[in-house]
């Protein structure tokens, strides 16, 4: 079992930049890869981007391309999503997953969910 929590999330104004961060604990995560997705009401669940945590390699969807980063600090078991330049459309709930046996840039195969962290981006 991995147990994720996420924070961070709030509220920022338009151009503003937030990191979350998710805590992972009950498992050594480098067996696991980790992903950031989100959510608005009435959409589909979209992926943003996953890191491969044994070897740091990471990737991030076209759509928020240029703007998210995802990190990883093996000490601290913590996966972060460092959002820039956020714009009005970019609130949402922010989940991270984690999941073994996942491909680099899939959106599939993610077992372990946290509760999620709401980030409103005021215009």
């Amino acid at each position: 079992q991995v147990q994720l929590v996420e924070s961070g999330g709030g509220l920022v104004q338009t151009g503003g930049s937030l990191r979350l961060s998710c805590a992972a604990s009950g498992r050594t995560l480098s067996a696991y890869t980790m992903a950031w997705f989100r959510q608005t009401p009435g959409k589909e669940r979209e992926f943003l981007g996953n890191i491969i945590w044994s070897s740091g390699s990471t990737y991030i969807a076209d759509s928020v391309k240029g703007r998210f980063t995802i990190a990883r600090d093996n000490a601290k078991n913590t996966l972060y999503l460092q959002m820039n330049s956020l714009k009005p459309e970019d609130s949402a709930v922010y989940y991270c997953a984690a999941g073994g046996a996942v491909l680099y840039g899939s959106s599939q195969g993610y077992t372990y969910w946290g509760q999620g962290t709401q980030v409103t981006v005021s215009s």
